[in-house]
């Protein structure tokens, strides 16, 4: 009871220090360009950090091990995907979204930059990326909320589920809109070292804990032989990998646009797309 006591109380000082940010980034933020992009200032730790966080975050780590028990090692494809698409968004898009972001009428949203990028009157090319963002989103922001609705109720017994549902939604919707960007890309800064190291440190204490990792691997077996299973599902596990390889890609080029679009350091983002340039001009891909 003492140790639930103690893990409650942690989490509420966490949600207090993320709305904390949330207020004092409130205080900071001076104009639209701060609110939405941070005045283009953000270092490349936070920007890289807190991009991945928001792109990979509650499917990540309660979906993907949920589905990864289900269909067994096969599911190693998405990682192989994850990792390969994520590699592609920062190595192909990056670097061009953050230069010609700034380019094209100082851009703040990726709607925004198709239609200054390419000389759009009437409207179709704002609208249209509106809407398939705003519908998939919604989706995505949703499958979040769940995620933290669930973790809130595990964590708060015997809190209801929808109350911690909207207890989760609350906390993220109170710093997103007080602080805006600056507030976001710092929030999901300190969740990015958070999932990382939690990824890295739970399986091995877990494999410690039940007596090393060939000890892990006999219990998988014991409870869910077909884990190891290679003929399992193999549509299923290529498919997955290879949907998760579109999605890291193109996904991520959403989810982490605004984040590259904010970065400061133009050396850094910019290397690849100016090496062959003499000039920064308002030109093709």
């Amino acid at each position: 009871m003492a140790e639930k006591i103690e893990i409650s109380v942690i989490f509420l000082v966490y949600m207090l220090v993320m709305m904390g940010i949330g207020v004092y980034y409130y205080r900071r933020t001076r104009n639209m360009s701060d609110y939405f992009l941070g005045n283009r200032k953000l270092g490349a730790w936070v920007t890289s950090m807190s991009a991945e966080a928001s792109d990979m975050s509650g499917w990540m780590l309660m979906g993907l091990p949920g589905f990864a028990y289900v269909a067994g090692l096969n599911a190693g494809w998405i990682a192989l995907g994850l990792a390969l698409g994520t590699w592609a968004n920062w190595q192909f898009i990056a670097a061009r979204l953050r230069v010609y972001t700034e380019l094209a009428n100082n851009s703040l949203t990726l709607p925004d930059f198709f239609e200054n990028r390419f000389f759009a009157t009437s409207g179709a090319l704002r609208i249209v990326p509106a809407i398939f963002i705003l519908i998939f989103f919604i989706l995505y922001t949703s499958s979040g909320f769940v995620a933290a609705g669930r973790l809130f109720e595990t964590i708060f017994l015997p809190l209801p589920y929808l109350t911690a549902l909207f207890a989760g939604a609350g906390v993220v919707v109170f710093y997103t809109l007080v602080g805006g960007f600056l507030a976001v890309s710092r929030t999901d800064f300190i969740q990015g070292v958070m999932m990382f190291f939690a990824i890295l440190v739970v399986p091995v204490g877990a494999a410690i804990m039940l007596g090393g990792f060939g000890a892990t691997a006999d219990l998988i077996y014991a409870e869910h032989a077909s884990f190891f299973s290679r003929r399992s599902r193999r549509w299923t596990a290529l498919r997955s990998g290879s949907s998760s390889l579109f999605r890291s890609w193109r996904g991520a080029s959403v989810t982490s646009g605004s984040r590259i679009s904010s970065c400061a350091l133009w050396r850094f983002v910019m290397r690849r797309s100016c090496r062959r340039r003499r000039g920064l001009q308002w030109r093709g891909w």
